[in-house]
C-alpha cells in the first residue's frame, strides 16, 4: 500500500493469461443452484442471515441461480433472513460494490438496510474499459471476424461500458491503446466523483503497466485519492 495505488497480484490468474496469449482456449460455466446452496448453507447453518451480491444477470444466469438457491433454503431455514442483489456488475466493479457494502456493515446497517443500500448503490457505480486485442472479443462472439480483422489493421481499440441492465455495451472507439486508456481517464473526469467518494477500482488483464498508467492519470488530473488495482478475474477474462 502506498500513495499512488494499491496492487493486488494473483499469479494463478496471471498463468491463465499466459496460456491465452500463447493460443490456447478457455470457455467459463454459470454458477448452478446447487454450488450456490453449498457456498450459502453453511452461514445458515450457524444461525446468520445471508446476503448475495451475485453477478450481472446481464451477463450470466448467475444471479437466477443463487435466486433459485435462496428460496430453496428459506424454505430449510425459514427462521433465516436471505436476500439475492443483481449487482448488474462483473469484475473490479462488482468487487467496488462489496468493497463498499463491507463498510456499510461495519457501520452496523442491518441485513435488510445494507440490501436496500446495495440495490440503491449499484444504479451508482460506473464500469468503463478498453480492450487491446480485438481477436479475443471475436472470439467471446462480441464483434464479427471481419470487424476484428480490420480494427486490428487500423489500430483500433473499443471504449465499453457495462450498462444499467449489466450488458456490455461499446461507446466509442479510439486510434491506438494510449488513447483509449485516455479515454477512460477522460470519461471519469466527465461523470466525475460525487461527494467523498474518492476510491477507484481498476482491473486490467495481465497489463499493469497499464493499470498504472491510468492510475497516475486518475490521480494526476481528476482527484482521486485511492486507487485500488487487481486482475480482471479469470471468468470475465
Amino acid at each position: 500500500r502506498n500513495n499512488t495505488y494499491n496492487t493486488i497480484s494473483d499469479e494463478l490468474t496471471k498463468t491463465m493469461f499466459d496460456a491465452l496469449r500463447a493460443g490456447e482456449t478457455a470457455s467459463t460455466a454459470a454458477a448452478n443452484p446447487q454450488q450456490w446452496s453449498e457456498a450459502m448453507e453453511p452461514a445458515l447453518a450457524e444461525g446468520h442471515d445471508v446476503l448475495v451480491l451475485a453477478f450481472s444477470s446481464g451477463l450470466s444466469t448467475t444471479y437466477q441461480s443463487a435466486v433459485i438457491a435462496g428460496q430453496e433454503l428459506s424454505e430449510k431455514y425459514p427462521q433465516r433472513n436471505i436476500r439475492v442483489v443483481d449487482t448488474l456488475c462483473a469484475s473490479m466493479g462488482q468487487g467496488l460494490l462489496v468493497w463498499y457494502a463491507c463498510q456499510k456493515r461495519d457501520e452496523g446497517l442491518s441485513l435488510e438496510e445494507l440490501y436496500a443500500w446495495c440495490e440503491d448503490a449499484k444504479m451508482r457505480l460506473c464500469h468503463w474499459f478498453t480492450v487491446d486485442d480485438l481477436m479475443f472479443l471475436k472470439r467471446g462472439g462480441r464483434i464479427s471476424a471481419a470487424t476484428a480483422l480490420v480494427g486490428t489493421m487500423l489500430n483500433i481499440k473499443p471504449v465499453l461500458h457495462v450498462d444499467d441492465e449489466g450488458r456490455l455495451i461499446s461507446k466509442s472507439k479510439c486510434r491506438g491503446r494510449k488513447a483509449s486508456l485516455d479515454a477512460l481517464a477522460a470519461k471519469l473526469g466527465e461523470l466525475g466523483l460525487p461527494g467523498e467518494n474518492k476510491t477507484v477500482f481498476i482491473s486490467h488483464g495481465d497489463c499493469i503497466d497499464d493499470a498504472q498508467y491510468l492510475a497516475n492519470v486518475v490521480k494526476e488530473k481528476y482527484g482521486v485519492e485511492n486507487v485500488i488495482i487487481s486482475y480482471v478475474g479469470a471468468v470475465i477474462g
